[in-house]
């Protein structure tokens, strides 16, 4: 999944309207795995790549075009590109020239125009240089740590910036109660073994919905959770919801991604869909929606019983709609509405922050349940499926429990990532192999 970091590189426009062979900007992103540069065009284009070596670079030669105006590069996220050169070559075409930091295999081809985007001429940098062998030897607690990965919960807050979401009775608004439950949340789960949270939203500012699972995909997340408060125009209905994406609503968003052959270079569920036909990016993309939504179906029934414990909730079962923050056609996604803010008494357990540890702790537990229950091959959670459990009584020390089981306290103390010797009755330790 390709992690996505934008800069600049600005063209000034020609004056004259749409100009035949116009080359009208050129975007860049850099990931771990491959720098990708967008040249937006006015037309398709009868363009030539080729590598030269020594210093390495990638050279595009395109047929009767021309660049609008001075190219500017920010260096700082432009991956293996170090400089972008450009120079007129006989018989009307233009010579774009990549220079690169380290020798890299270049992939390229030619997308129609597309929702806000025009003809794109794309071109996928991937590096070949090796590393350091000194730098690739690894030990055999490297390979353990590797096998055990966390796995990664993205948390959205809902709303932001000039979009308040809902208000409450007493003025309050959904942005800020569900960033602190959010925030909350990261606590929990960064606290509980084998897992790892990252916040999608970081502050009081708005995102799209599609960049928000788009910010999930590119932390590798293995879940999306975006958290609301909901709101009625009869205050007494109150309780929490859970929803997952609707059959109807994946089928919608499979044909847009088959339909945009931008989107659909990128890795969905580990394949990239650009360089095949349409019908086997379809069953390409079937087969990852109906994995994604068998995860979110189960993880969204984990929350929604957790949820239960609190009081009531709304619905008893889990809901389907077709919210758009849930689209992501590879990453499993739930929204959870925490409470109806238009409700009073939801209200204020809302703006509690006791009440706020709670919602979090309770979602939290869901997730473990989840994972536990479907742990994922090299996590964590797979290499302790297996393990003894034990579940936290009166009068129990951790010591105690390390000598119960005959394993060492350093160790009990770091399966479940737990500093001192404070434990919760109920709690649920993984006890490690003696």
């Amino acid at each position: 999944m390709l992690k996505v970091l934008p800069f600049l590189i600005f063209l000034f426009l020609c004056q004259e309207p749409a100009c035949a062979g116009e080359i009208r900007g050129v975007r860049v992103w850099a990931g771990p795995d491959k720098t990708r540069a967008v040249l937006d065009l006015n037309s398709t284009a009868d363009y030539r790549l080729f590598h030269l070596q020594n210093p390495d670079r990638v050279v595009i030669d395109i047929k009767n075009a021309h660049l609008s105006g001075v190219v500017f590069l920010d260096q700082r996220h432009s991956g293996v590109i170090s400089q972008v050169r450009h120079a007129r070559q006989s018989g009307g075409s233009i010579r774009i020239v990549f220079d690169l930091t380290t020798a890299a295999k270049a992939r390229s081809f030619l997308l129609e125009p597309a929702g806000e985007y025009g003809h794109r001429l794309v071109i996928d940098l991937f590096p070949t240089a090796q590393a350091d062998s000194a730098d690739s030897v690894k030990s055999a607690s490297d390979y353990q740590r590797e096998a055990e990965r966390k796995v990664i919960i993205a948390i959205d807050a809902g709303h932001g910036g000039e979009d308040p979401g809902a208000s409450g009775t007493r003025k309050t608004k959904e942005k800020n109660v569900v960033f602190e439950v959010a925030r909350q949340l990261q606590r929990e789960i960064n606290a509980a073994p084998g897992m790892r949270a990252v916040l999608i939203r970081k502050g009081d500012y708005y995102l799209a919905h599609r960049k928000r699972f788009e910010l999930a995909r590119e932390a590798r997340a293995d879940l999306f959770i975006s958290i609301h408060a909901d709101a009625f125009k009869n205050p007494k209905v109150h309780g929490g919801s859970v929803y997952v994406l609707s059959r109807k609503g994946a089928s919608s968003e499979a044909a847009r991604w088959i339909a945009d052959r931008e989107n659909a270079a990128d890795l969905v569920g580990g394949v990239s869909l650009d360089d095949k036909d349409d019908v086997l990016a379809s069953v390409l993309l079937d087969l990852s929606q109906a994995a994604t939504m068998e995860s979110s179906n189960h993880v969204a029934g984990t929350i929604l019983a957790n949820l239960k414990q609190l009081g009531k909730v709304h619905k008893k079962g889990v809901e389907h709609a077709n919210f758009l923050v849930l689209k992501s056609p590879d990453v499993p996604s739930v929204l959870v509405e925490t409470a109806f803010i238009s409700n009073p008494d939801d209200e204020r357990r809302l703006n509690d922050r006791a009440y706020q540890r709670k919602l979090a702790r309770a979602i939290t537990r869901g997730i473990r349940e989840h994972f536990t229950a479907m742990p994922l091959p090299g996590t964590w959670f797979a290499a302790n499926a297996s393990r003894t459990r034990h579940i936290i009584a009166r009068g129990d020390t951790l010591s105690g429990i390390a000598e119960r089981y005959q394993v060492s306290l350093a160790s009990l103390r770091r399966t479940n990532q737990i500093n001192g010797n404070r434990i919760l009755v109920g709690q649920e330790l993984i006890i490690p192999a003696s």
